[in-house]
């Protein structure tokens, strides 16, 4: 009996201290305390009103669910700042008669990124995903905010991944 508790007490020891290295999200150990999300104007061509406001608050939203950071306003240890440069509808596919059969909406974003303890860190880097959709839908409404949630999903991601994760 007394091994038993040995080996369980052995093994919530080293689940545990494990965690402190590496959590579920993938960040490892983070060299920081502070964070800010400095706000991203929309600089696109075509201009979608609250886009910017949305996209801040969904990196914020992000890094703040995903870490033990905390949020600040100014003077962070990790500091996120950049600009949408391109909120675009295309047609991607045509039907034999030459009509659009597949939209795609494509955002782009462009992120500067800076770790006040560790500079190799730094970058700046464009990122982007895309939503298509049926030529015959008109993306306003649900189907919109549907698509520019989804969007902003990935690109947070991947701007999480590589300042943070680093995969």
């Amino acid at each position: 009996m007394k091994k038993i508790h040995l080996l369980i007490l052995l093994v919530i020891l080293i689940t545990t201290n494990s965690c402190s290295v590496y959590n579920f999200t993938g960040t490892g150990k983070i060299d920081a305390n502070t964070y800010q999300v400095n706000f991203f104007p929309n600089n696109s061509d075509l201009i979608e009103p609250g886009l910017d406001r949305n996209f801040t608050l969904t990196l914020q939203d992000l890094i703040q669910n995903q870490t033990n950071l905390h949020l600040v306003k100014n003077g962070a240890d990790l500091t996120y700042e950049g600009e949408i440069t391109d909120y675009r509808i295309s047609p991607m596919t045509a039907t034999a008669d030459q009509k659009a059969a597949q939209n795609r909406l494509k955002i782009r974003v462009n992120v500067r990124f800076t770790n006040k303890n560790k500079e190799k860190d730094d970058f700046e880097k464009p990122f982007e995903f895309y939503y298509d959709y049926p030529a015959s839908t008109q993306l306003t409404g649900a189907t919109k905010d549907a698509a520019i949630k989804e969007i902003f999903e990935r690109i947070t991601q991947d701007i999480f991944n590589e300042s943070l994760a680093k995969w």
